[in-house]
């Protein structure tokens, strides 16, 4: 008998440091950035989003989120056998984020590992996850995005830091007879590289370079609208499915304008697309889970439904995810 994957839980966590444009503007204005909440609405739709306190870690959010969805789940830590956490903001350089989330889990043994794809990190997560459950690997797995990119944004460049925040979406994923992921394409292109990226490293210890936040918005928009569209066409292809068959669009929450744009080539209504940036901002790879997880707890999303997921980020990378709840 065939082995499939389904998502049996979700959950999510955002910090409790909510900062509204208002709030946002008045603390640039210090600085002497100048922007409003009107620029901001405009151009990327956003209105609030979260910030960590100091101290608290990639981890710290991931693990909360992850206790949410072993909740909705009805499965306990000590069941888990793969824990899979897609993040471009780290505890440490290493251990990975994933071994220090095991250890708060309470539970030792299972693969734990990070995977970096940025925005696009929760969908090659879930790919990754899909695959090690369908040849045996792994029964149950829990598939986490979180990140912390308020530690990582410049706050002397209006055009990205408005656009970021904190937070964490979880999911568990297990084996099953009959197809919860339908289908999965994932991409990459790094002669895209530099349109989006934190040019740091790390050389004897030591951050060396810019270690925070830069890109070319208008380059970005443009990739992303096209690879969008043409992943959704691949996963669906390999699905044997169609535009008529997606029953919700959850893409990466990054600009309200990408968001429509996808959803006019596809032919769908913003009534069937999710939208979270407004209240979050860009969460990056925490983005698709903290959305998926909203949409189920309000009972938007409901059992049975077909729903494509879909990630564009810095690398450049992208991908969908096509699923039955």
């Amino acid at each position: 008998m065939k082995r499939y994957s389904r998502i049996t839980g979700t959950g999510s966590y955002l910090p409790p440091h909510r900062l509204s444009n208002a709030d946002l503007v008045a603390e640039l204005a210090t600085r002497g950035v100048e922007t409003s909440d009107q620029w901001i609405v405009e151009r990327t739709g956003i209105r609030a989003r979260y910030f960590s306190a100091p101290g608290v870690t990639c981890s710290d959010l991931a693990l909360v989120a992850a206790q949410n969805a072993l909740q909705a789940a009805g499965v306990d830590a000590k069941d888990i056998d793969l824990i899979i956490v897609a993040t471009s903001t780290p505890d440490m350089v290493f251990p990975s984020s994933a071994c220090i989330l095991q250890h708060k889990l309470g539970i030792a043994g299972c693969p734990a590992f990070d995977v970096q794809a940025v925005c696009s990190g929760f969908v090659y997560a879930l790919a990754v996850a899909d695959a090690m459950i369908q040849n045996g690997t792994a029964s149950r797995a829990l598939v986490i995005g979180a990140e912390v990119f308020s530690r990582i944004l410049d706050f002397n460049d209006r055009t990205t830091c408005v656009l970021f925040g904190d937070g964490a979406g979880a999911v568990v994923l297990e084996a099953s007879d009959t197809p919860g992921i339908l289908a999965t394409d994932l991409h990459a292109d790094g002669k895209y590289a530099s349109i989006l990226c934190v040019p740091g490293s790390v050389s004897g210890g030591e951050v060396l370079g810019h270690p925070l936040l830069k890109m070319d918005g208008q380059a970005v928009f443009k990739l992303a609208v096209g690879v969008l569209d043409q992943s959704a066409r691949a996963v669906l292809a390999k699905a044997g499915k169609t535009e008529a068959d997606i029953d919700w669009l959850i893409p990466h929450q990054a600009n309200i304008r990408i968001m429509q744009s996808t959803a006019r080539r596809l032919k769908m209504s913003m009534d069937k697309v999710i939208v979270t940036v407004d209240e979050h901002g860009n969460t990056s790879a925490a983005s698709i889970p903290l959305a998926l997880d909203s949409a189920v707890r309000a009972s938007k999303v409901k059992k049975g439904e077909t729903i494509l997921l879909e990630g564009v980020g810095g690398g450049f990378t992208w991908g969908s995810v096509l699923l039955e709840l």
